[in-house]
């Protein structure tokens, strides 16, 4: 076992998720959203952090990341019999690294308690499907739920891009392969120009981090695959902003045409914290409609949140609707609902009154 291994052990039986290692500090985890030290670790020093962290590196990591004082890496710790997803960068400090519990067992879509219609976007056999959110909010959890649905329930080959490979799929009626940027391939972008040539019915895309990327997701989906994606966006009609802003102006247009005939849904997400002091999800639905489609295609993405608060009959849900539901069930506090809605205005006098009332 690793040195590092016996901070794992505190991070797990504390019931931690994320584990911060920082030179002039003590070994930090976070529980329910909030950093506490291990009191019973000495304060770490550069030499001591690099020694603790190049010990659970191969060497092509510590190559990487002296040249370029950023990585990211997958661990296995044998004293939890745990994956982490791991972060490893230059402070000023020195180097500093980011450990995240990565669950063995994948959560079924039912557990995490996801919208009924990513059921729907699972199912289908074409098309991109978007999963947003800011960090830690979840979206390779709803991702691998996702993933493990069509594995279990149909006969395809489902080809994973990632950075590091997070939850490990094994194949059950599916056939599973999954690469790892950096190790099993250069670049999202080459892998994806590869995976067109490999006969997948599934492609799953870590992170859609640049022009080419998106680029060949959006292609992928229009000759006849079935896409997932994730992006760092705050809203459904915030993600298509984005994918069509990464392109130049003068392609704008017809990446509009592209992504109203090839985009089936959007997931935006946040976590929230529950009145026990758990976290929940709170999930925004966009459904790639004829109408979401017309929108695209003309540039009026601004009409977008008006055309899913009209249209829950096809399964969408704006974020303050899904907000509200769990308000009404009393699974959330009003302050918390105000603190992550997007229209403070129509939460705010929730503060002090019963919510019943209220329509969205």
């Amino acid at each position: 076992m690793a040195k590092i291994d016996a901070l794992f052990k505190v991070v797990v039986e504390s019931g931690g998720t994320d584990l911060h290692m920082s030179p002039s500090s003590k070994p930090l985890i976070r529980k329910i959203g909030q950093l506490i030290p291990i009191e019973q670790a000495p304060i770490i020093t550069e030499e001591m952090n690099k020694a603790l962290l190049y010990e659970i590196m191969t060497e092509l990591q510590r190559k990487t990341y002296e040249e370029t004082k950023d990585l990211d890496m997958a661990y296995t710790s044998e004293a939890v019999n745990l994956r982490f997803r791991v972060n490893v960068f230059q402070d000023k400090k020195g180097i500093a690294a980011v450990f995240r519990i990565i669950p063995t067992q994948i959560k079924t879509m039912e557990e995490l308690g996801v919208a009924p219609m990513l059921k729907d976007f699972a199912n289908l056999h074409k098309g991109l499907v978007l999963v947003t959110g800011p960090a830690a909010s979840g979206k390779s959890t709803t991702l691998a739920s996702m993933i493990d649905y069509i594995n279990n329930t149909r006969e395809d080959h489902v080809l994973t891009v990632e950075d590091p490979i997070e939850f490990v799929h094994l194949s059950k009626k599916c056939l599973v392969n999954q690469r790892e940027v950096g190790k099993n391939t250069n670049s999202f972008a080459s892998a994806l120009k590869g995976a067109l040539r490999e006969d997948p019915d599934v492609i799953m895309v870590g992170e859609m981090r640049d022009l080419e990327t998106i680029e060949l997701a959006i292609t992928a989906a229009e000759t006849g695959h079935l896409v997932f994606g994730t992006l760092h966006t705050g809203s459904a009609a915030k993600t298509i902003d984005r994918v069509i802003n990464s392109f130049p102006t003068k392609a704008q247009a017809q990446i509009r045409a592209m992504l109203s005939e090839s985009l089936r849904g959007v997931v935006s997400q946040q976590l929230m914290f529950t009145t026990q002091g758990e976290r929940v999800l709170a999930q925004e639905i966009l459904v790639g409609t004829p109408a979401i489609g017309n929108m695209i295609r003309e540039g009026k993405t601004f009409q977008i949140p008006s055309i899913m608060q009209a249209s829950k009959r096809e399964g969408m849900l704006t974020m303050d609707g899904s907000i509200m539901e769990l308000l009404l069930k009393k699974i959330i506090t009003p302050e918390e609902a105000y603190l992550k809605c997007a229209e403070k205005k129509t939460f705010e006098h929730l503060l002090t009154n019963k919510p019943e009332n209220v329509i969205f």
